[in-house]
């Protein structure tokens, strides 16, 4: 994948210009919790839909799972 910036340079996407998925053994360890628990919380509805899903698992942006975070009622941000 390419990205052309605003000033139509080229350039190929990094971390900065690219949004990283994470699985959910990525959002237990940020949440220092296990990724069971993570399942668990996807299961009872508590955790956004998946921003991708690739050969049957899912996956979020990190953006996304730290909006999710800040928006839970005594959440535990790493």
């Amino acid at each position: 994948m390419t990205v052309i910036l605003n000033s139509g340079a080229i350039q190929e996407p990094t971390k900065t210009t690219a949004q990283v998925l994470w699985s959910y053994k990525e959002i237990a360890a940020h949440l220092k919790v296990q990724p069971d628990t993570v399942r668990s919380y996807r299961k009872h509805g508590l955790l956004p839909a998946p921003d991708h899903v690739e050969g049957g698992k899912p996956y979020w942006y990190s953006t996304t799972v730290r909006v999710w975070i800040a928006s839970r009622p005594g959440h535990r941000e790493a």
